[in-house]
């Protein structure tokens, strides 16, 4: 192994050790906490260091919702493919979106309520971001009925799973509710 090689395998450990460590703070006791001096000392490397990698804050909420759009992707495709049958797909989806926002609330605020740089919904919308969109187009368009664009129908579907999700997680429904919720959204707007 060459020594470019070396440094670039390194470079490459601190750079997914920051992301980690942001993402594992963010978790913990919220974005706030999250800051380069923190993270600095954490990570036990200089703030130069984070700063080599990162501008600032912003990148490294942005270098979180990248990989956490991943996981949401991967997490909506397994539950989608262990179902049978289109109502079924429609509701794993559905439940497998809300158990992402629920179980990884930093990760979800930096794919959809925190500013990290990210263009959404253009030419220059990073890969991971239009994966899973398209994670949940690939189930949604079956569904989407006759003369309505699937990709349409699967933006007002992911705004009212995004709303149930935001909803629930600032105590304004009440989570006991959240199976009864699915059902009814999947009744109404899917219709399967």
């Amino acid at each position: 192994m060459s020594v470019q090689e070396r440094k670039e395998r390194e470079r490459a450990h601190r750079e997914r050790l920051i992301v980690a460590t942001a993402r594992e703070l963010a978790e913990q006791q919220g974005w706030d906490a999250v800051t380069t001096r923190r993270l600095a000392e954490r990570i036990e490397y200089s703030q130069p260091v984070l700063y080599s990698h990162f501008r600032g804050k912003r990148e490294i909420i942005g270098a979180v919702a990248l990989e956490g759009a991943t996981e949401l992707a991967a997490a909506v495709r397994a539950a989608t493919s262990a179902a049978d049958g289109p109502r079924a797909k429609v509701t794993a989806l559905a439940h497998a979106y809300l158990d992402f926002a629920t179980d990884n609330p930093a990760v979800y605020d930096a794919i959809f309520q925190l500013d990290g740089g990210l263009a959404f919904a253009r030419e220059d919308t990073p890969e991971p971001l239009k994966d899973a969109f398209a994670a949940l187009l690939e189930t949604l368009a079956a569904v989407a009925g006759d003369g309505v664009h699937p990709g349409l129908f699967t933006e007002v579907f992911w705004a009212a799973l995004h709303g149930l999700a935001t909803l629930t997680r600032v105590g304004r429904l009440p989570p006991a509710e959240a199976g009864r919720r699915v059902e009814l959204l999947v009744d109404r707007l899917a219709i399967v």
